[in-house]
């Protein structure tokens, strides 16, 4: 069902600070900031050959990762991202098997411009999973 690691999302206090340290530390290509108002997020991308790094970092005060950014203020990872041909037949195979797909079990626009859901971490070993419909 899943295909491959889209990327993997790191919550950052600081968007900046964390862009610095792909690019300038560690010599990545990384995009420009993109603000996610819908989502609560302001993201940037770091390329690598085989997957991206996501850095997340909280925007508005109703931000699903502020509470993350609360309980680990140097930021941390927060979820991974695997890639499905169709979003709605994986959800229906996942809620079949018992998964719990997290708020309203609709597919949303991503950062990518691609429907998205997300599973509750207590499914997946406490891991937070985002599907990525390509």
């Amino acid at each position: 069902m899943i295909g491959r690691l889209n990327h993997v999302a790191i919550v950052v206090p600081d968007l900046e600070k964390g862009t610095a340290v792909y690019r300038q530390t560690l010599g990545a290509a990384v995009s420009a900031p993109q603000a996610l108002p819908e989502h609560g997020v302001t993201v940037v991308f770091v390329e690598l050959p085989n997957t991206k790094i996501e850095l997340l970092e909280v925007l508005g005060e109703n931000s699903p990762v502020a509470p993350f950014l609360e309980r680990n203020p140097s930021g941390g990872i927060h979820h991974v991202c695997y890639e499905v041909e169709d979003i709605i037949a994986a959800r229906d195979t996942l809620k079949a098997q018992g998964a719990r797909v997290l708020g309203d079990g609709e597919p949303k626009t991503g950062a990518h411009g691609k429907p998205v859901l997300f599973l509750h971490p207590k499914d997946f070993m406490g891991t937070l999973v985002e599907l990525e419909q390509v």
